[in-house]
């Protein structure tokens, strides 16, 4: 057994992929942006605030940072105060890696204002030791410092780590930094199922 795991949130622990994409594309529509298919793959792993970095430097959204995380964060709010659901079996398997003494630890891109409280609606947010977002670190899931920082943080060797993402871009660079990798399958992310699988030792 590994000695400590690490989850991502959104679509790995929680079904929350359906209301993240929602606010996020309807940020896009009500703006009158274009967009393709492949924006969810890009975005996700930024955290809110890369999101609004992207969203006005490279995507031309008219707004100020600030308004577009006040904007992200009101779209989602509600659904994970209290409707978004664990994913299946999730609880069960925490509940039973706790009680073999593993250390479980959280790294999302979304911030605390919406991870914990959806955590603790869920009934697993007092089994993880830590529970970090990338504005912790400063920096999104796409840089592959970030993992390297999460690995000294957690206080053991990154092999003796699992990390599980359901996000083709965290799962390469949390490979890249040692990790044994775990690609989680959400519907979002279908279509990068062959790049995530080829940088997981196992994927479900």
């Amino acid at each position: 057994m590994k000695k400590a795991y690490l989850f991502d949130f959104d679509g790995t622990l929680v079904d929350s992929m359906p209301t993240f994409v929602s606010a996020m594309l309807r940020i896009l529509d009500e703006n009158h942006i274009p967009y393709d298919n492949g924006i969810i793959k890009i975005i996700t792993p930024l955290g809110l605030n890369g999101t609004a970095e992207y969203y006005i430097n490279q995507l031309g959204v008219k707004m100020s940072k600030e308004q577009l995380v006040s904007v992200m964060k009101e779209y989602m709010l509600d659904a994970y105060f209290h409707t978004i659901p664990a994913k299946k079996n999730v609880p069960e398997v925490l509940k039973a890696l706790k009680a073999q003494g593993a250390s479980l630890n959280v790294l999302t891109a979304s911030p605390h204002s919406i991870t914990d409280p959806c955590l603790r609606n869920n009934g697993v947010f007092d089994w993880f030791e830590q529970v970090w977002t990338v504005e912790d670190y400063g920096m999104g899931k796409s840089n592959p410092l970030l993992f390297e920082r999460v690995v000294e943080d957690i206080g053991l060797p990154a092999e003796e780590i699992l990390y599980f993402d359901d996000n083709p871009v965290a799962v390469v660079n949390a490979t890249a930094a040692g990790m044994q990798v775990c690609g989680v399958y959400d519907d979002s992310s279908k279509d990068y199922i062959m790049q995530i699988k080829s940088a997981s030792i196992f994927s479900f």
